[in-house]
């Protein structure tokens, strides 16, 4: 059994926590599966032997992702910010997440099939809105207000003017 974060971000889902998990090993770099528990006794979203939790790690982030039932779902209030250096790396990651099942949203946000909120995130963008400049800041943020997956080129012309 893998050690036990001290601190430990714990996502519900309804029974697919294991699928969640391996799309995310699988999709980005310093992720991983770890243990796979399953519960010794039925309970009220299971049974005996379903998948229970599953330890997993994304970004390096340590992760629990837990199968309890439908009782609760994800909302934007929650999200992964994933901080990309290039285009390809944008659209990779972007592609990956709505290509899986998952939808497209506003501002470099996106959603997977699981309801998990994603903002992919070019750190491009981030210098721009925080241009010292006031005018520059404006119109990089202005750009971004009207995208879906976050254009570097479009976000960089429009800082500059």
């Amino acid at each position: 059994m893998s050690p036990i974060a001290r601190n430990t971000i714990c996502l519900w889902f309804d029974k697919d926590a294991e699928d969640a998990a391996r799309f995310y090993a699988a999709t980005f770099p310093d992720s991983s599966v770890g243990a796979v528990t399953r519960a010794p006794a039925d309970y009220p979203s299971g049974k005996a032997g379903d998948v229970l939790t599953v330890q997993f790690t994304v970004l390096g982030i340590p992760c629990l992702g837990l199968n309890g039932g439908p009782a609760f779902r994800h909302s934007e209030a929650f999200s992964f910010q994933v901080a990309t250096d290039t285009q390809e790396e944008t659209d990779r990651y972007w592609n990956a997440i709505v290509g899986n099942g998952g939808e497209e949203s506003m501002c470099g946000w996106c959603k997977d099939r699981w309801g998990l909120s994603w903002q992919i995130t070019p750190r491009a963008l981030m210098q721009a809105i925080a241009d010292p400049d006031p005018a520059a800041a404006r119109r990089a943020f202005e750009a971004m207000m009207s995208m879906g997956k976050i254009d570097i080129a479009a976000i960089e012309a429009a800082r500059r003017g």
